[in-house]
């Protein structure tokens, strides 16, 4: 039987249980929303809708209500409520069905309905029925669904349609953008492809609080004076309310769980040698001072927009000094302070040393756990597999771009870095990017047959001519492939440097690169 390759998408990107069962509860929390909202807001603005109603008979002969067809979820084609818009004459049903600028079938009323979004608010019976969600990407008319690709539609129409959605927010004055010569044509070719983008966003980053994000800003953008000013995607997909839940609620309740539980921790270990009796509510109230002071300082350090799944080695030093930083303004508030507001000094100092650690592993989980997920691939690939065996010359930027490259996903599997040499002796035996230094150039060929290496990196950026020359042809007595780090930034450098090719040119340079690529790796 073959093995099925464990990769980190595997462990990691693959729908397990847990991922559906938050799918879902994320599924159940919408639709509750939906229902209950819908619910209020029909009952809510029922005189809305019979002042409208009345309005709307006044203006043109016709029915108050105008149902259109669109595709909903899965394919499912329902009819869509809005306020009717258009005097009711077939011109306007022969007409197409996206409407641009001084289109002459909408009327007055119709025009200021549209400009207000107020046509809009009877889709909450769809929203009631099911046919459609509060927000969501925008349904289509079946003709215009048509003209998308498969996997386009596939994944749009795997979620419900809503009566708003992000493309919708930015592309409020679509019909101001359309030439009413062109309707057609020009929203096809203009509109469609960037909703579409946006729309395939929304449905893979989509959550609760985004959804109440675009809402937010679908109120915002009728208010007259701020409805002009431009959204930028990155605030309309992470607006104010996810960014305040993930970057400060969250991380307060877990940092204050945190502290409270770190200081128990150092309670129970300080009663084994003392007494000590601060008390529930005073060991609340600690955890709720430390977390709001760390909430404080991360903010002034910018570690608020760190990914914890990515940080550097300068996050994780300005993680120590904030909490220096809090562990100070307690001590110090309980010594100018009397009597006692805080425990001890030196307990704080202790509590502060075991929340500082329990802040650092809960902000660093993710690479624990990939790292800890890696090394085992690593052994599994060692035992059951046999990856080609790569050794890196020169420890320093030129390593750090082998180990980078080299431990890639695509790579990962195929790779197996066995340690680097370099000619500087303060450097052997040490550790670069999690990689021993064997020896110096000169251990070439002997580390070569006792670790059966069969991919020689050259990772030396900038060697001296002679140098380089005997390290390649220590290289080539091995008969092995040579992978010259130097060429590829030649290549890279020329391309930055140089004129943007023409297209034939471009082509050419692409396949070439192409074919360095499996010169070098395949």
């Amino acid at each position: 039987m073959q093995n099925t390759p464990v990769t980190m998408s595997s462990l990691f990107s693959a729908p397990g249980l847990y991922a559906r069962f938050e799918n879902c509860v994320a599924d159940f929390a919408k639709r509750l929303l939906d229902v209950i909202a819908a619910a209020l807001g029909l009952l809510l603005l029922s005189p809305l809708f019979l002042a409208l109603g009345i309005l709307i008979k006044r203006d043109s002969p016709g029915p108050v209500f105008y149902w259109g067809r669109r595709v909903g979820r899965h394919g499912r084609e329902f009819r869509i409520l809005k306020f009717r818009t258009m005097r009711e004459e077939p011109a306007s049903y022969a007409g197409p069905p996206i409407t641009g600028r001084d289109d002459p079938r909408i009327t007055p009323l119709g025009q200021w309905l549209r400009d207000t979004k107020l046509n809009e608010l009877p889709q909450l019976w769809n929203v009631l029925m099911g046919e459609m969600s509060l927000v969501g990407p925008r349904p289509e008319a079946p003709e215009i669904v048509r003209t998308w690709s498969p996997a386009v539609r596939e994944e749009i129409l795997s979620v419900r349609p809503g009566i708003t959605s992000p493309a919708s927010v930015l592309y409020r004055d679509e019909e101001k953008r359309l030439s009413s010569g062109r309707v057609i044509d020009d929203y096809l070719e203009n509109i469609l492809p960037d909703k579409l983008r946006l729309d395939q966003l929304y449905v893979r980053h989509h959550s609760l609080l985004t959804d109440l994000d675009t809402l937010f800003w679908t109120f915002v953008v009728l208010i007259p004076r701020l409805g002009s000013r431009h959204i930028s995607e990155g605030w309309l997909f992470g607006g104010p309310l996810t960014r305040l839940s993930r970057r400060y609620l969250n991380w307060l309740v877990t940092d204050f769980v945190i502290s409270l539980f770190g200081i128990g921790l150092t309670g129970f270990l300080w009663r084994l040698s003392g007494p000590l009796d601060i008390g529930l509510d005073r060991a609340v109230s600690l955890a709720i001072v430390l977390a709001f002071l760390f909430s404080l300082f991360n903010t002034l350090l910018g570690l608020r927009a760190v990914s914890w799944a990515h940080l550097a080695a300068d996050d994780v030093l300005r993680l120590f000094v904030s909490c220096a930083l809090v562990t100070v303004t307690v001590i110090g508030i309980e010594l100018v302070y009397h009597p006692h507001i805080f425990p001890p000094v030196r307990f704080m100092s202790a509590a502060g040393l075991v929340v500082l650690f329990g802040f650092i592993a809960v902000r660093y989980r993710l690479r624990l756990v990939t790292g800890l997920a890696s090394r085992w691939i690593t052994i599994r690939n060692s035992t059951f597999g046999a990856p080609e065996r790569v050794l890196v010359v020169g420890a320093g930027e030129g390593s750090e771009f082998a180990t980078w490259l080299l431990q890639r996903r695509e790579f990962k599997r195929i790779y197996q870095i066995v340690g680097i040499v370099d000619d500087d002796p303060s450097k052997h035996g040490m550790r670069y990017e999690g990689l021993k230094v064997l020896g110096t150039t000169n251990d070439i060929p002997e580390l070569v047959k006792r670790h059966d290496v069969g991919v020689i990196f050259h990772a030396v950026t900038s060697p001296v001519e002679e140098d380089q020359k005997r390290i390649l042809a220590l290289c080539r007595k091995t008969g092995l492939r040579v992978v010259m780090l130097s060429e590829v930034l030649d290549l890279l450098r020329r391309q930055l440097t140089k004129p943007a090719p023409a297209a034939d040119e471009s082509s050419h340079a692409a396949l070439a690169l192409q074919a360095a690529e499996e010169k070098a790796f395949v």
